[in-house]
């Protein structure tokens, strides 16, 4: 054995993350505090999935103090765009520099966007302070796996995976109601606050348990690790997809759809895109996604469900707690607990569903059942209205809840079987991406639709009301409308808030295209069909 092969097995030098995928084993991870970095990581991922969701019943309170409900689309697309678009972007940065400090640099990035957020003074502000959250929590999402994959033994890792996967799940239920609960009882503030807390035990932990590892281009010149970021691939995929946004933002809101700067934005977008797609393939094996992903009918198939799917259920997490507080005038407390179904259901259809994978050995069937459930159980909550008896919304979220939770954990698990080892964090990573795009895009086009609407049904059913008076918060319709027009108003909102939901139906049914073109292939199998 060579010294350089001794060098790479040291400690403090892991294996790369590639030559980890394929199963290469470090008998000195056996000696590290596994568990304790995990649990570290574990809160880490908790406060990025808790930022996704814990504003979901906080938003209304948070319209009030700014008067903002023209932008509560903002408060979680502008997360989940940063998010987005600098995920891969950390993934290349953490091949140039060491683990350790990337995870650290995120880390400090989340936790000044989370501090900005809760001393804001202006809806602004907490746009601003969310963008900046979601870029730190690029760094957190990509830097947990690189670590698990660092210190934790190949055939151990599913079990630490699976941690990380139940952090995931149990926010989603926490989320809305800790938000509701804060909001009430404390500040909507501290839905941002209790970031700090958690963010400092995180970095101590990683600081203290977290060998510096040997990143993949450690000895490349600088030239070359901006190379391998492909710049350009990124900046056009940013560009594009803020001008996309944009145009969804204000397009029948501030301008009209003709208008020649929403017709500008969507040109642009479609520029940029089109020359991202030009660069992946010029980029090849350095493209942000490889053609050869792309080009994976299985990888295509999965990428289609997903995008679908997590649009839909982003539309319920954020809309359904405003019909509960707006139409139903309950607390933003009360709210949460009415989504519990919704959530609760996650949790328990995603172990589930993984279960049922694992017995019968093939994920197709049930990620079409979750195509054909979830539009149903969408369906049905596009029904509601302001004298819905509150039974049956809880029985539409649980049909929801079991549909896309069936496909949600099992999703992942194409990428393992489709493509090559060599790729496989590569595929999950693009799944993760345009997954969390779609939710970004699925926001604003239902913060579009949900705007659009309300404003006309107010024309209609209540034209002596100033839609600006609406606008000034969810939580103040009762205290500003008068009593005689009140049930037109929230005959009106709760049209605007079921014909957001339209669009999560159509998503969920346009899903079935995806999961429907999977090829039948067994999780047991060996080998790759190519």
């Amino acid at each position: 054995m060579t010294a350089s092969e001794t060098t790479r097995l040291l400690p403090e030098n892991p294996p790369d993350l590639v030559s980890a995928t394929k199963g290469t084993e470090d008998p000195s991870r056996s000696s590290r505090p596994q568990l304790l970095i995990t649990i570290g990581l574990c809160l880490s991922i908790f406060c990025v999935s808790l930022d996704q969701t814990v504003l979901a019943t906080a938003i209304p309170r948070i319209t009030d103090e700014f008067q903002s409900l023209k932008n509560v689309g903002w408060y979680g697309s502008s997360f989940l765009f940063v998010f987005t678009a600098t995920q891969m972007m950390w993934g290349k940065l953490y091949q140039g520099y060491t683990t350790k400090r990337m995870f650290l640099l995120g880390l400090a990035i989340f936790e000044l966007g989370s501090l900005l957020c809760g001393i804001a003074p202006s809806s602004a502000t907490l746009v601003a302070g969310r963008s900046i959250a979601g870029l730190g929590a690029g760094s957190i999402n990509s830097g947990a796996l690189f670590i698990i994959t660092d210190t934790i033994p190949l055939n151990k890792r599913p079990v630490y995976m699976g941690f990380l996967g139940c952090v995931h799940a149990v926010t989603k239920v926490t989320g809305p109601l800790l938000g509701g609960l804060l909001t009430d009882h404390v500040s909507w503030r501290w839905c941002f606050y209790i970031n700090l807390p958690m963010g400092l035990v995180t970095a101590i932990v990683i600081l203290s348990l977290v060998p510096t590892n040997q990143p993949k281009m450690a000895h490349s010149s600088l030239k070359d690790k901006i190379k391998s970021m492909d710049l350009p691939g990124s900046l056009l995929l940013i560009c594009g997809t803020v001008a996309l946004l944009l145009a969804l933002q204000w397009g029948g809101s501030e301008y009209a759809w003709d208008d020649w700067r929403i017709r500008g934005l969507f040109m642009l977008s479609g520029i940029m895109l089109a020359a991202f797609a030009g660069v992946q393939v010029w980029a090849g094996d350095k493209a942000t996604i490889p053609l050869r992903i792309l080009c994976n009918r299985d990888m295509l198939s999965i990428t289609l469900w997903g995008i679908f799917n997590g649009g839909a259920m982003i539309v319920f997490i954020y809309y359904l707690p405003i019909w509960y507080q707006a139409v139903e005038g309950f607390s933003a407390t009360k709210s949460g607990l009415m989504t519990l179904p919704t959530q609760l259901g996650l949790v328990f259809c995603s172990l589930a569903g993984g279960i049922f994978v694992s017995l019968v050995g093939y994920y197709t069937p049930f990620l079409i059942a979750s195509s054909v459930i979830s539009t149903l159980g969408a369906a049905l909550l596009s029904t509601l209205h302001p004298s819905s008896n509150l039974i049956s919304s809880l029985i539409f979220q649980v049909l929801l809840s079991l549909g896309i939770g069936l496909g949600s954990q099992n999703s992942t698990l194409v990428p393992q079987v489709a493509v090559q080892k060599e790729d496989v964090v590569i595929a999950i990573s693009s799944l993760t991406f345009v997954q969390a795009l779609s939710s970004s895009v699925s926001l604003v086009i239902g913060q579009s639709v949900f705007h659009n609407r309300l404003v006309e049904n107010l024309r209609v059913s209540a034209p002596s009301i100033d839609p600006s008076m609406v606008e000034k918060g969810v939580t103040m319709l009762r205290d500003t409308i008068p009593p005689e027009m009140l049930a037109d108003v929230l005959g009106a909102f709760s049209r605007a808030i079921t014909d957001t939901f339209h669009v999560a139906v159509v998503m969920c049914a346009f899903s079935l295209i995806g999961s429907a073109s999977l090829r039948w292939k067994s999780i047991r199998e060996k080998t790759v069909e190519e």
